[in-house]
């Protein structure tokens, strides 16, 4: 069972981690969290090789530690799907969010649900896994018929927990997005 837990609270986790990197119209260093640039060879998220700050709430300020990564850096960031023009001052790469426009936060919202209708799947996906598990084990003469009952009720009760989790997230988002 706590394996199936295991397995349900990393959907979750998967989930909360997308969320993070969705802009609500705030400055959000965990919009950077998905891009990688070249460096030294590698394939490095943008926090290995810069300071990510936050001067206000819609700029973002990232200070390589080594100047030669400015070019990489606004590239990376370009040829992303965040949907903002980095500027460079020959130091910093800085980030202006605009405020987000109703169609764009409305997108945003699908998008979450969608998401998370995704994380709701995972889930389920893994109540199928155990209650199956638990029929051959049944099958196999480990578990008694009380035995299997029980515990795919369990196995039901911690769906139910992660699945309303998921919902709680999702409103939570929304209600960030949606707050002008």
């Amino acid at each position: 069972m706590a394996d199936y837990n295991e397995k349900m609270q990393k959907a979750i986790d998967a989930l909360a981690s997308e969320f993070a990197s969705i802009r609500a119209g705030r400055a959000n260093p965990h919009v950077l969290d998905k891009l990688k640039v070249e460096y030294y060879g590698t394939q490095t998220g943008i926090q290995g090789v810069a300071n990510v700050s936050v001067p206000d709430a819609r700029t973002l300020m990232i200070a390589p530690w080594e100047p030669s990564m400015v070019k990489e850096i606004e590239k990376a960031i370009q040829n992303s799907d965040l949907g903002i023009n980095p500027n460079n001052d020959g130091k910093n790469v800085i980030l202006h969010f605009p405020e987000l426009t109703e169609d764009r936060r409305k997108e945003l919202v699908k998008d979450i649900k969608k998401k998370g209708e995704a994380a709701k799947v995972a889930i389920r996906n893994v109540r199928r896994d155990a209650n199956e598990s638990l029929k051959k084990q049944s099958k196999a003469g480990e578990l008694s018929e009380d035995q299997q009952k029980d515990e795919e009720e369990k196995v039901q009760k911690a769906t139910d927990k992660f699945i309303a989790e998921v919902d709680k997230m999702i409103e939570v988002k929304t209600k960030e997005l949606m707050t002008v």
